[in-house]
């Protein structure tokens, strides 16, 4: 029997990001964000949803883009200090030891040390109530040449390490349990 318990955020896994944001190094900032995910494939398009009081939220909405950068178990404690400190006290990068590289298609940094980095273009603002969504479209995708397998060019999750929110709690990533479509697929 399961137990009737008011509305709530009870989604998860979702990933653990860092979202950059800043037109110029003066203003380049960090936030920890798991509200966050794919809306569309074509156009490729994602989503951060940010609250309004948060330093970051102000800096999204002027320059109207933020990138996403992918996070690991090396930066799960930049991962986590991100998220409950504010840049309007600390500069974030410094702090916790990250390179922010001027963006290629948007006006936000990406953290050097993430092996995937995607830059958003923001489209639409919702705004929600404890958040605003900011809609983008997904302008291009960095994707760190050791994570590459060479022999077939695609992305390599597992060897990167990338970790996820739970409820409160950071988690790495377990094994396989097959491809999309495996379950389907048929015996040779």
């Amino acid at each position: 029997m399961k137990q009737n318990w008011r509305p709530g955020t009870m989604i998860y896994p979702l990933p653990a990001l860092l979202v950059t944001c800043g037109a110029v190094p003066e203003e380049y900032n960090v936030l920890t964000a798991a509200w966050t995910g794919t809306i569309c494939s074509d156009p490729a398009m994602c989503y951060v949803s940010v609250r309004p009081e948060r330093y970051s939220h102000d800096i999204i909405e002027r320059n109207m883009a933020f990138t996403l950068n992918l996070t690991t178990q090396a930066l799960a404690r930049a991962t986590d200090w991100c998220g409950v400190r504010s840049g309007r006290d600390y500069n974030k990068f410094e702090e916790m030891g990250l390179t922010p590289v001027k963006g290629v298609k948007v006006a936000a940094p990406y953290i050097e040390e993430s092996p995937m980095s995607i830059e958003c273009s923001v489209r639409d603002i919702v705004r929600l109530g404890s958040h605003d969504m900011f809609i983008a479209d997904v302008m291009g995708v960095l994707a760190d040449e050791r994570y590459i397998d060479p022999a077939t060019g695609k992305f390599d999750l597992e060897q990167a390490g990338l970790i996820a929110y739970v409820h409160g709690q950071y988690y790495t990533l377990g094994k396989a349990l097959g491809h999309f479509g495996w379950s389907v697929k048929k015996k040779k």
